[in-house]
């Protein structure tokens, strides 16, 4: 299963990249000297009593008795026993009567005795540290020493070495605390330091991004925050250019298109009633005369439609278009539509009665003549139109039964000019009626949505709120 690990911030990041680093860095040294003090006083106290015990059993030889009894093995004991250290002595069966208990001799310390060589080890007694140090009695004669049998074994308490490496486990763990919050204090200034200037440039990527294309940042110093601020000031210099020229060039665009769609329009009405007499004379013509008659007259009426939907654009564009509200009875104003191009016998209405709305009533009728248009010329029958509401809002539903939209196509349906096909004919459309028609949607405050439905066919939903230009609340 996937986690989402929280987002943290980059000063979070960086005080915690300091704090781990410190905290490594001080346990590394810490524990290291530690480990190293440690042993160096275990080690001293180690060989100053084998030491101390080597030098006080010397002082016994020449050994009175090599076989000693009871009270001789307590005096041999007795030479090595001072206030820090108790002491036993062994021999064969024999001990000295008082001093160390030989049970808590470690075992395999006693076999290393046995062998005839000088061996310690740190063990428990009770509740504290001792460190048992062992030592055969050798004795020498004419051919060299030879073991005598006797062990001596002393317990020398550590509670001192103990308090010393406890006081320097404390100083190490104080010295860690004080590294890790001036790690912290060194974090907080390096990420006031650091976040300033990529906060600045986090502020003004937004203003970017809201349109102040103006933005800039001011560069202190020459480092790699001051290159990408210079960086971000000529992208953004570069970026304010080419969406100046690029307005400049929109802008002149819409200018040359509206012309030319105004100055079009009187010599186009005089072609147009020409070629209505051409169209009213088609049948009395030569065949050859009367097909291009009608072929005029056709293409008359898609060159006015073309030059009228383009001179609807271009008021969207310059922002002029505005809405003619009225209170209407948004079913007849469908039912006027599709009646006025003839296509009541064609789309199966579903219409809710008695839905009043306040609306524009010519913008509506472009938006159901061109989705219904549309529908008629890319879908399948039957198409059908389905009209619901609600106290806010009203839906209108455009239905067919074609093949639907391709979903690689669906963002771009609303696109002016493009069609599925670029190999349609002209006479298939202009590629402006659904852009027109979500503008229209949008002037009212409201939208169109195109999808497929899951029985087959494309379905287009225009929502509009029933009170235009109304507060809602």
């Amino acid at each position: 299963m996937n986690r989402r690990w929280p987002a943290v911030g980059l000063r979070a990041r960086l005080l915690l990249a300091f704090a781990l680093l410190t905290v490594v860095t001080a346990v590394a040294v810490a524990g290291g000297s530690y480990v190293l003090a440690r042993n160096l006083i275990l080690q001293q106290a180690q060989d100053a009593a084998v030491q101390a015990m080597t030098t006080r059993l010397q002082a016994l030889f020449p050994l009175r008795d090599p076989a000693p009894d009871p009270t001789a093995l307590g005096e041999i004991a007795g030479a090595v026993t001072d206030r820090d250290a108790t002491a036993v002595a062994i021999y064969h069966n024999m001990r000295s009567a008082a001093g160390l208990d030989p049970g808590v001799i470690p075992a395999e310390l006693r076999a290393v005795v046995g062998d005839g060589k000088i061996a310690w080890q740190r063990v428990r007694w009770g509740a504290a540290p001792v460190l048992i140090i062992g030592t055969p009695l050798l004795i020498t004669g004419p051919d060299g020493t030879t073991p005598s049998g006797i062990e001596v074994y002393t317990a020398r308490s550590l509670l001192a070495e103990q308090a010393s490496i406890a006081q320097l486990a404390t100083r190490a763990s104080l010295a860690g605390g004080v590294a890790l919050l001036f790690s912290v204090v060194l974090a907080l200034l390096a990420a006031r330091g650091v976040l300033r200037p990529v906060r600045e440039l986090g502020r003004a990527a937004r203003r970017l991004g809201e349109g102040e294309l103006w933005t800039r940042i001011a560069v202190h110093g020459t480092d790699e925050l001051a290159d990408v601020a210079r960086t971000f000031n000529t992208t953004a210099g570069e970026l304010e250019r080419h969406v100046e020229r690029l307005r400049a060039m929109e802008a002149d665009a819409r200018r040359f298109v509206a012309d030319v769609s105004h100055e079009l329009r009187t010599p186009l009405a005089a072609v147009a009633a020409v070629a209505g007499v051409l169209e009213e004379e088609a049948g009395r013509l030569p065949e050859d005369a009367g097909k291009a008659a009608r072929l005029v007259s056709e293409e008359t009426h898609n060159l006015t439609r073309l030059v009228n939907d383009l001179m609807e654009i271009s008021r969207f564009d310059s922002g002029t278009a505005a809405l003619a509200l009225d209170e209407v009875e948004v079913a007849a104003v469908i039912q006027a539509s599709l009646r006025a191009r003839g296509w009541t016998d064609l789309v199966r209405t579903d219409l809710a009665p008695a839905v009043t709305a306040r609306l524009d009533a010519r913008r509506v009728d472009v938006m159901v003549a061109n989705l219904v248009g549309n529908a008629l010329r890319h879908g399948e029958p039957e198409v059908s139109v389905t009209l619901a509401a609600d106290p806010e809002w009203l839906t209108v539903e455009l239905r067919d039964h074609g093949p639907g939209l391709d979903p690689a196509i669906l963002p771009r349906v609303f696109d002016r000019f493009w069609k599925a096909d670029a190999a349609r004919a002209r006479s298939a459309g202009s590629g402006l009626g659904l852009a027109i028609a979500r503008e229209n949607a949008n002037l009212h405050g409201g939208s169109i949505a195109a999808g497929n439905s899951p029985g087959g066919g494309a379905v287009f939903t225009l929502r509009l709120p029933r009170w235009a230009g109304r507060e809602r609340g």
